[in-house]
């Protein structure tokens, strides 16, 4: 029996945390875009060109547009005919749809919510199984151990995931679920998918420290460019967004957050440190939005970033980060954090 060749695209690959699970290092999100703001078709050109430059890893939750991001990306993935060993596919659950009335038990934690919103989103997915579920936020109403045992029956019982994860979680939360999953024998959860950038990264690399060599947590970070702050674009918008851009025309409750704060200190504050990151990256010759992710694979804990594309060119700009890690020597590296403030190691979270 002849073996397939792998494909030769000059994607890396990484584990996922301490699992056997290898997932791209760049991967491919639905969050504010597929199902939302851009057509299916652009929804499936955007998927097929991300496989097509090596990304085998695709993001999305049972909240992200209602739902329909769900759709979108299931219908892309029946069309475009892909080996179903061939991509990792992902959701969260926890905040239901979103879609009008929120019944109680509709959202949340509970073995009720995680069993039927999984089973939800296989039926807009139209797959069989996802490969990693995620707990979408804590919900400190649920105990921990109906959680864990939760997640388990969808993995072992159901056969509807092959692991399970969580996002935006504490290092005590994770830990605490952890450590139920090993005195009950269950699977813990081996991915945290947080919020990362270098302007957003005292969690990441302070609070987390210990997981990673604790519990071999692996990261499936997000918004890697904070809505596109440290890409330049807003560096000369100093009072509004500019017109077009995602602050400007964007309905999600994180864009909505920044945008009712855009132009305020805090943001002001941003705009100085991404003004100062311009010429790092002029130095370099790459594009900020470049350096942004460049920066983020640097990180040796982080299994795949996460990035969002409403045209398929961007998912070709951003690939083209993996090859600008090499530039970012520790000289470079002690530059950047006299920019944006180093993170100052907690000796008690350190092993």
């Amino acid at each position: 029996m002849a073996w397939e060749e792998p494909r030769k695209t000059g994607m890396a690959y990484r584990r996922l945390g301490n699992s056997g699970l290898h997932v791209s290092a760049l991967g491919l999100g639905g969050w504010l875009t597929f199902g939302g703001q851009v057509e299916n078709d652009t929804t499936l050109a955007c998927m097929k060109q991300a496989y097509d430059l090596g990304i085998n890893f695709f993001d999305t939750a049972e909240s992200y547009a209602a739902g329909q991001s769900e759709t979108a990306m299931g219908q892309a993935i029946k069309k475009l005919g892909w080996k179903r060993s061939d991509i990792v596919i992902s959701t969260k659950l926890n905040w239901g749809l979103h879609n009008g009335e929120v019944l109680v038990n509709s959202h949340g934690l509970s073995r009720k919510h995680i069993i039927e919103g999984l089973w939800a989103s296989l039926q807009r997915l139209d797959l069989e199984y996802v490969d990693i579920v995620y707990a979408h936020r804590p919900d400190r109403l649920t105990p921990m151990e109906e959680v864990v045992r939760a997640f388990n029956h969808v993995i072992d019982i159901k056969g509807w995931a092959m692991y399970w994860g969580t996002s935006e979680w504490s290092a005590d939360e994770i830990a605490e679920a952890c450590g139920i999953a090993k005195q009950l024998g269950l699977i813990a959860p081996v991915v945290e998918q947080p919020f990362y950038n270098l302007l957003h990264r005292k969690k990441v690399e302070g609070e987390f420290q210990r997981l990673y060599s604790r519990f071999g947590l692996g990261l499936t970070t997000f918004s890697p460019l904070k809505f596109g702050l440290l890409s330049g674009k807003y560096n000369d918008s100093p009072d509004a967004p500019p017109p077009g851009s995602r602050f400007a025309k964007g309905d999600d409750k994180f864009v909505n957050y920044m945008r009712d704060n855009y132009g305020n200190k805090a943001w002001q504050e941003d705009i100085d440190k991404v003004k100062k990151l311009k010429a790092v990256a002029d130095k370099l010759g790459i594009p900020q939005s470049e350096l942004a992710l460049a920066w983020c694979l640097k990180n040796p804990n982080v299994s795949s970033v996460i990035t969002g594309a409403s045209r398929p060119e961007q998912i070709v700009d951003n690939v083209k980060a993996l090859q600008s890690v090499k530039l970012l020597t520790a000289d470079v590296m002690k530059e950047i954090d006299a920019i944006v403030g180093a993170v100052e190691l907690d000796p008690a979270r350190q092993d």
